[in-house]
């Protein structure tokens, strides 16, 4: 009946005969769908044993230093409201970042020093010989320039790689069967992160229009690798980040999916953590077209933050 209400009220809105209004009725639950912590992946448990320490030692490190320092909770909380989104979602990508992927430093000066060391390197985006603005010049990102914002700009392009190049021989050149990000985006090592939130550079590319709308901060050049690592090394930048990622999985939800996720910071923690919140969003779309009442999903990292929310509320 949801589902037959919601075509109605669609069609009726098209029609022009009722004003407009908002589909995004279904409210995902508070806590957890999943009674015991999800597993974790073998990397994360790798990298905390080489590290000589535990998750739960990562943990209270983390939430330690959000406890202790008011200045970067007040920052979190000034940069949430920009944003639309309830600081907690905020607290609760760092911590989980902290917690399972990184180890925290002692300090938000830490963060800060270590941005300025990065600061006036030369490096660049690319894969081997060719750089990334090169490599996006091919034809078959032909179809992309149409787009002027960088989500969509940045999406068609990452679809284009996995479409004709990822794992593929073109014109002569085999490229890996390995994520965009991965192969042209990381210059250090593949798969790292930077920063406060961990923020990928091809996420930041993606997301710098929002960014400059909302904080003001200046547009981001992939041509420009070291711009883009100030943007996510710089804490208070990387916080804007942050804030665009969740506030961008909060409305592909709502607007793909007919799903608020807004109120349960462990699904936007899970969704921080792992991306593909467009694609997900219309995973669960399908599911729910179909009658099930399908609800997402937290995996190991948003379940421990729905499972410590209280805690992490307290911090605020």
């Amino acid at each position: 009946m949801l589902n037959i209400a919601r075509n109605l009220i669609v069609a009726f809105t098209l029609a022009g005969l009722v004003p407009a209004v908002s589909l995004a009725d279904d409210k995902v639950p508070s806590g957890n769908r999943n009674a015991e912590q999800p597993a974790i992946p073998g990397a994360s448990v790798r990298r905390t044993k080489a590290g000589k320490t535990s998750f739960d030692l990562k943990y209270e490190k983390v939430r330690d230093l959000l406890k202790t320092d008011s200045k970067l909770v007040g920052k979190i909380k000034k940069t949430a409201a920009a944003y639309g989104i309830a600081p907690i979602h905020m607290v609760g990508a760092i911590v989980g970042e902290h917690t399972y992927n990184v180890d925290a430093y002692d300090s938000l000066q830490s963060y800060y020093v270590k941005a300025a060391s990065y600061a006036g390197n030369s490096f660049r985006f690319g894969y081997k010989d060719e750089s990334i603005g090169e490599f996006v010049s091919r034809p078959e990102f032909a179809e992309c320039n149409g787009y002027s914002d960088s989500y969509r700009l940045w999406t068609c392009r990452e679809d284009v790689w996995q479409d004709r190049f990822r794992g593929k021989t073109v014109g002569g050149k085999s490229y890996p069967n390995n994520r965009f990000s991965a192969v042209f985006f990381q210059p250090f090592y593949a798969g790292q992160t930077f920063g406060l939130g961990q923020i990928n550079p091809l996420t930041a590319l993606m997301l710098s229009d929002l960014v400059h709308e909302k904080s003001g901060y200046a547009k981001l050049d992939e041509n420009d690798a070291a711009g883009v690592y100030k943007a996510i090394m710089d804490p208070d930048i990387s916080l804007a980040f942050m804030a665009a990622v969740i506030r961008k999985s909060i409305d592909d939800y709502r607007q793909i999916a007919d799903v608020d996720i807004s109120g349960n910071p462990g699904v936007t923690a899970t969704l921080f953590n792992i991306g593909g919140s467009q694609q997900r969003a219309r995973a669960l779309a399908s599911k729910r077209a179909s009658g099930a009442a399908n609800w997402p999903e937290e995996n190991y990292y948003g379940w421990l933050i729905n499972d410590r929310l209280d805690e992490l509320e307290a911090l605020l």
